[in-house]
């Protein structure tokens, strides 16, 4: 159990991506965080105040949490004082990076002297069959992307609360390090060896009762050379009969590889229910959910009237239209 409140550690993330396990908590559980605390460099930032470790003990805070998410989750040099600090005033330190901070002697060292965990919720606490793709009752959906870091967890989680005003039963379920903190559990399929993605993902959602929902948050794109064989696990596993396709539109290239261009969204979908079919025979994309944040009011209007007609799918920014749209078509 995670200690709260929480100081949201944001380092020198270059961006507001990379800071999004930060941005992720503090957009959905807004009363755990009190700060956020920045390295020189930092080009991310939350609406929270800025605090130094000693400013985060003495306002209550329990646990520093690591809130960048960078290429290859590693935990740099540059960072070691600060998170060796947080452990020495008293606070526990949460990652969901790949480096382990017990791996670090310096941390293990000041954990252990200061009497505070080290938390790594990206490591599985268990093991995970193969997966059998045996049909399950309950009925899923599974978020997808053109790209990574596209509003894959934000629309599940968005969705999960349109049902739940509606009466419906459904269930957010967790793949990533930043979902995990914000439902409590969860498995960091990026995490699990390749051979057992499919099954820690049917583990991760079993049978249920027929008119229950589980909302899958995926992970990566099918179309990202970095991170499509994680993508395709979780289609596999998942026996997602609905897909939501997640998008970003002013993106020239996928992220992290310059050289690699975005796909066609309509070419995407097809590719996406194609893989999703191996399992799940019924399985159909029911909306588009974008991320219009870098597009002018009247350009995204055009823009997400162009989609409707291109796919014959409810396209909406979940932030601003809300996802009613797309559960009418789940429904339908």
């Amino acid at each position: 159990m995670l200690q709260r409140p929480y100081l949201l550690f944001l380092g020198d993330a270059r961006d507001q991506l990379a800071a999004k396990t930060a941005i992720g908590l503090f957009a959905w559980r807004r009363d755990w965080c009190l700060g956020q605390l920045r390295l020189p460099g930092c080009s991310a930032m939350l609406d929270l105040p800025e605090m130094t470790v000693a400013d985060g003990v003495a306002a209550g805070a329990r646990t520093l949490v690591i809130g960048v998410a960078n290429a290859g989750g590693v935990i740099p040099p540059a960072w070691i004082d600060t998170l060796e600090a947080a452990l020495l005033s008293g606070l526990d330190v949460v990652s969901g990076l790949h480096d382990r901070l017990d791996a670090i002697a310096r941390l293990r060292d000041a954990a252990l002297a200061a009497g505070r965990s080290l938390v790594e919720v990206r490591v599985p606490a268990r093991s995970f069959p193969v997966g059998t793709g045996l049909p399950r009752s309950g009925r899923r959906l599974l978020t997808v992307g053109t790209d990574c870091s596209v509003g894959k967890m934000y629309t599940a989680l968005a969705i999960e609360r349109e049902m739940r005003v509606r009466g419906m039963e459904a269930d957010f379920r967790a793949t990533g390090q930043t979902g995990i903190l914000i439902a409590g559990d969860g498995v960091s399929v990026d995490a699990v060896v390749a051979d057992f993605i499919a099954g820690a993902t049917e583990w991760l959602t079993p049978a249920q009762q027929p008119e229950h929902w589980d909302l899958i948050e995926g992970q990566g794109s099918l179309f990202h050379p970095s991170y499509a064989g994680v993508s395709l696990g979780l289609l596999h596993g998942a026996q997602a009969e609905a897909l939501v396709i997640c998008h970003e539109p002013t993106r020239t290239h996928m992220r992290g590889l310059p050289h690699q261009p975005l796909p066609d969204l309509v070419s995407c979908i097809i590719a996406n229910e194609q893989a999703a079919r191996l399992t799940c025979p019924s399985a159909r994309c029911v909306g588009v959910a974008v991320n219009s944040s870098g597009l002018a009011v009247e350009a995204r209007s055009a823009y997400l009237r162009q989609l409707r007609e291109a796919t014959g799918l409810p396209c909406v920014d979940p932030l601003l239209d809300g996802v009613g749209a797309i559960v009418d078509r789940m429904l339908s």
